[in-house]
């Protein structure tokens, strides 16, 4: 043990025997989690509002369908990781281990702490364009002044995004089988929306769409003959879209970096599986998070077949292509599950619809502070970060001070965001630097069999093969293609607006934090008679 290498004497390098967490989670859970990680709801839908007009002669669906494969080979090389290290802290404690305490913290701290404050308005603007604005609207509500639209300010951007605070850390503070639960019927209730949309727009023609979309458009916002409207707007705008369809794969390709904003993330709960049954297997590691992942593309595959069908392509590009070069036709974000709610001519119907689908959103917001108070956690029992950040509550066994950690700075941080335009640049590469941690974390199961021998020939993943091919490193090589390519294109493609100078320098400077904060851990503890440069050669204990 670590304690006998520096001494009986010396204080132990983790800062008990156990954890103090528990598995809270069965498979099960961790699927739901990873589906709404990579939610195609909160995140899909809105996304395509910026990939389609910002590359017009790509196919959605076919880009879809590209990314869930290629990303699939990062859920195997990630689900090796799991089964060989199945701790709390995911990321951090893979690479501190496999390439260095340093630079494991360095790399997690970053990605998993740093950043996550700055996705705060990022949820509450979710929260904002799929509840509030198209509740109000609906609701033909005028207060605050402004109605819908004052979400939209300065004011209502603070307000929301701090609303998605306050509902993060209590799905937080509610424990691991508090939130299974809450997550569960959030997702069936979701689910269940989601269906009525694809319902409404199975078994409705696109003729029924264009009268529905003009009667409700000229009721709730006063624009007449909206359909024609928001056509002939993107044509003088200079907009034209390609037609739906399954190619050219060179335009396609790079709407994929672009897909990768919501697709990305099946691993989400990876700094969880110190808490999770079953995590030494890899066949219910692997089928959690690759189920999640597939739900996802299915429900978006089924969704741009069914707006094709019914709404008509042309339109919704138009329309998303209007809000993209900020001439909204409603002057709210283009919603199109409440578009498709005024097929149904009830205000009660379209209410409901929106609240029930709103599930997606409270079913997801604890993914802003969840996952990354592991990585505090876990970088706090390796004496890294003060004691008290892995102290965990009692009853629920959730480690509240690494929730403070979170929180209090995201609050500030959201202030700063919603009352100055010149923040929110510097916001811009927040998925970036994520990206990067990924990319680290890939190199490190690449490595793993050279690094740590009897670690890896011990791990349930050493013995998956096809072919008689460890495929998990594989798989690693391929998620570095995957992370390689998507780095470059937004690093040197304006049309992904992740490519900004200033938010580069900010991240850069998130970086130095963090090396700054590890120099002093590794003085401050040295004179306690602790050296942190072991804990790469120590795998914590449950």
């Amino acid at each position: 043990m670590a304690s006998e290498a520096i001494g009986d004497d010396r204080p132990a390098l983790f800062l008990r025997k156990a954890t103090g967490l528990v598995r809270g989670w069965s498979v099960r859970d961790s699927m739901i989690y990873a589906c709404l990680a990579t939610n195609f709801v909160t995140l899909g839908i809105y996304e395509f509002t910026f990939a389609g007009p910002a590359f017009p002669r790509g196919q959605l669906i076919t880009s879809v369908l590209i990314s869930g494969i290629w990303v699939s080979f990062l859920v195997i090389a990630y689900t090796g990781l799991i089964v060989t290290i199945p701790r709390a802290g995911g990321d951090y404690v893979w690479q501190s281990r496999i390439l260095g305490s340093g630079l494991g913290f360095v790399m997690a701290a970053t990605g998993w702490w740093f950043i996550l404050w700055l996705w705060a308005p990022i949820y509450g603007n979710i929260l904002s364009v799929q509840l509030f604005e198209p509740l109000w609207a609906t609701l033909k509500l005028t207060w605050p002044a402004g109605g819908a639209a004052w979400f939209g300010t300065n004011t209502g951007i603070f307000v929301v995004t701090l609303i998605t605070i306050v509902l993060a850390g209590i799905l937080v503070s509610v424990g691991m089988s508090g939130y299974a639960r809450i997550q569960k019927w959030c997702f069936i209730g979701g689910m269940i929306g989601f269906l009525v949309v694809v319902g409404l727009l199975l078994f409705n023609s696109h003729a029924s769409f264009v009268s529905s979309f003009n009667t409700e458009a000229r009721q709730l916002f006063g624009v007449h003959n909206a359909y024609h409207a928001t056509n002939a707007a993107a044509a003088k705008a200079g907009y034209g879209t390609t037609p739906f369809g399954f190619g050219p794969l060179g335009p396609t390709m790079l709407l994929v970096p672009a897909m990768m904003f919501f697709i990305l993330w099946p691993n989400w709960g990876a700094t969880l599986y110190g808490e999770i049954r079953g995590a030494s297997d890899f066949r219910r590691v692997f089928t959690g998070m690759f189920s999640g992942l597939w739900i996802t593309v299915a429900c978006t595959v089924v969704f741009l077949l069914l707006v094709a069908k019914t709404i008509g392509w042309d339109f919704y590009q138009n329309l998303n292509a209007l809000d993209y070069n900020l001439t909204p036709q409603f002057g709210i974000w283009p919603y199109p599950f409440m578009f498709a709610g005024w097929l149904v001519h009830n205000t009660a119907f379209q209410v409901a619809l929106i609240l029930v689908l709103s599930l997606w959103f409270f079913g997801w917001v604890g993914t802003l502070f969840l996952s990354s108070t592991r990585v505090i956690f876990a970088a706090a029992f390796d004496r890294v970060l003060p004691d008290r950040a892995a102290e965990v509550s009692e009853k629920r066994k959730v480690p509240v001070y690494s929730l403070i950690l979170m929180l209090l700075p995201a609050a500030g941080l959201a202030a700063i965001y919603a009352y100055s335009t010149t923040f929110r640049t510097y916001t811009l590469d927040a998925t970036l630097v994520i990206a990067v941690t990924y990319l680290f974390s890939a190199i490190a199961v690449v490595v793993l069999p050279f690094r740590k021998r009897e670690l890896w020939r011990a791990s349930p993943a050493s013995k998956v093969k096809v072919f008689g091919v460890q495929i998990v490193p594989v798989a690693g090589v391929i998620t570095i293609g995957l992370l390689g390519f998507n780095l470059y294109e937004w690093l040197t493609n304006d049309n992904y607006f992740v490519n900004n100078k200033t938010s580069l320098i900010y991240m850069g400077a998130m970086y130095v934090l963090a090396i700054v904060i590890y120099v002093v851990a590794r003085v401050v503890r040295r004179r306690q008679g602790i050296d942190l440069s072991l804990v790469n050669k120590e795998i914590p204990v449950e």
